[in-house]
């Protein structure tokens, strides 16, 4: 059958609509005229981000929820810097995005043409794969490989550079077959050391991560947990993956955590780490594990050969992703008298009494109350966004996570990420509640993505926490230098009324009994709402003060 004659921008977006992309996030550039020029024929739906960032976090937080790579179009120069915040989140989060960047024409380059950048060597330690494609013929083939590299081993960030003219050239070639993840499994031989080490243990933990997980996998852990009346405890940011609500639930390894389930990591004689890579964040700046050789027995299971033993060296390296890893659980037996037992439970114990909120905190708005009415309204199915920032802590401590797909959060600790996430979820998941809880600081790094949520029709839920202050830096400027303040404070606008000038809802909160009447006007609004918060500074962390920091830090000195 002879091939039809494409121009470079209608073989990207075919090659796009071959692999399942049914939407896309960007920028208009005319880099790439001749690809939004394709899109007018196409059933992908195109939604216009006003900064490039908040683009190619959408695009990682639709990875995030599909598996499949989230994509976003940018133009050169400009374009492709403001993105690298994106990309950055999506390399360390191990998220599947393609990012495609338009370029100067071939013949310009090397003289530093209007806004040229070699692009090869700006994304070539954020990007697992950076390319460019100067031969038409072959946009099939790169745009396979970007997706197959992007979702395969430890799954990351593509990005692919295409030059103007390129795009505008003509060919007839075939279309190359959708592309897939490479699949890891485990082998008999290593589920049977497997099997004998955790038989032969007595405090044995599971730590969750990474990606690769889809709901039947979680919810395999979850029985397998159950039959083994283990403690299973989730990494940094990846608390979706094991349900708050069930007893083996052992709380979440990352910032703030529990001291008692720091205690019974670094007590433990088999710690299993499932598809994450124990970073410095949930590591505890990598003091809860020894490096090179870790003092306790630990298993590592990850699909990307390439993290085995790359930090840590494991007493037992599997290499498989979590759910091919967990349905080889399926067909091992606890044993008849395991000596953990009551682990789980005294694990789970702890837990509770750790993200029971405190009633008060300073000031006249109670976070702890608000998480928990929160929690009350919402359904199981929710999803919980959030960027970086002392009043992620909250969230994480108090906050239910109930089922899989329902956190939208980034590892690599960026700001501004829990805005554009929201408009992505929502937009994915139009029939589930989408809540954002962002800080003032936070929400103002892509503050301006509320306009693009306002054009899509994209009803989020932003509960902007607002202290006036850049609260992680602040409590280590006190923490560190008492009394010497200086870069850290904020004076912010009415963001109530920035949401009603977007054409959203707007809600001022000042008192605790005022959230929930004012969330649920939010809620039912059918508009992309804020209520915007007004906490006090004070309240710099579920249980501690910054008057209380200052005086301590002054102390020491």
């Amino acid at each position: 059958m002879t091939e039809p004659m494409r121009t470079g921008g209608e073989l990207v977006v075919k090659m796009l609509e071959e692999n399942g992309v049914d939407r896309l996030f960007c920028v208009p550039g005319e880099s790439y005229l001749a690809v939004l020029d394709a899109l007018y024929d196409s059933s992908i739906a195109v939604t216009i981000c006003r900064q490039e960032g908040g683009a190619a976090m959408m695009a990682e937080a639709d990875g995030k929820l599909t598996g499949r790579p989230g994509v976003c179009f940018v133009t050169r120069g400009p374009g492709a810097t403001n993105a690298a915040s994106g990309v950055h989140v999506a390399r360390q989060d191990s998220t599947p995005m393609i990012l495609f960047v338009g370029q100067i024409a071939r013949g310009q380059r090397d003289r530093e043409a209007f806004q040229e950048v070699d692009y090869r060597s700006m994304y070539g330690t954020v990007a697992k794969w950076v390319t460019e494609i100067d031969d038409v013929a072959r946009v099939p083939e790169i745009l396979a490989r970007a997706f197959t590299v992007a979702m395969s081993g430890r799954p990351g960030p593509v990005v692919v550079a295409l030059p103007e003219d390129m795009l505008r050239d003509q060919v007839a070639v075939p279309l190359a077959a959708p592309s897939g993840a490479i699949e890891t499994a485990p082998g008999v031989d290593a589920m049977a050391a497997f099997e004998a080490r955790l038989a032969a243990a007595k405090d044995p933990i599971v730590i969750l991560g990474g990606s690769r997980w889809t709901a039947e996998a979680t919810a395999k852990m979850e029985a397998f947990a159950e039959r083994f009346d283990l403690p299973v405890a989730c990494s940094f940011r990846r608390q979706m993956l094991f349900n708050h609500d069930h007893p083996n639930y052992a709380g979440d390894v990352g910032l703030g955590i529990n001291p008692k389930l720091v205690a019974r990591i670094k007590a433990s004689d088999f710690v299993v780490l499932l598809g994450g890579r124990m970073s410095e964040s949930p590591s505890q700046g990598y003091t809860l594990f020894d490096i090179p050789t870790p003092a306790q027995p630990f298993v590592h299971v990850h699909p990307d050969a390439g993290e085995l033993g790359r930090v840590y060296q494991p007493a037992l390296a599997i290499n498989a992703t979590p759910e091919a890893f967990v349905a080889a659980l399926d067909r091992l037996e606890p044993p008849s008298r395991p000596a953990w037992v009551g682990s789980a439970k005294a694990a789970r114990a702890d837990y509770l009494a750790w993200s029971t909120p405190p009633m008060t905190n300073p000031g006249e708005v109670h976070m702890g109350q608000v998480v928990e009415a929160m929690r009350a309204r919402l359904a199981d199915d929710a999803i919980i966004t959030n960027g970086a920032g002392n009043y992620a802590t909250w969230i994480h401590r108090f906050w239910r996570f109930r089922g899989f797909g329902t956190q939208l959060a980034p590892t690599s600790g960026s700001m501004g990420y829990g805005l554009p996430a929201a408009v992505a979820a929502k937009l994915r998941c139009p029939n589930r509640a989408v809540v954002a809880v962002l800080g003032d600081g936070c929400f103002q790094m892509t503050s301006q993505e509320f306009a693009t949520a306002a054009q899509v029709g994209a009803a989020i839920v932003i509960v902007l926490v607002d202290n006036g202050i850049y609260g992680t830096i602040r409590m280590h400027q006190e923490k560190k230098y008492p009394a010497r303040v200086v870069g850290t404070d904020l004076v912010n606008p009415d963001f109530a009324a920035l949401a009603r000038a977007c054409g959203g809802h707007g809600e001022t909160v000042t008192t605790t009994e005022a959230f929930l009447p004012a969330f649920e006007r939010a809620l039912e609004s059918g508009k992309p709402a804020i209520v915007h918060l007004h906490l006090s500074p004070e309240a710099i962390t579920p249980t501690g003060t910054l008057s209380g920091l200052r005086e301590a830090a002054l102390k020491m000195a």
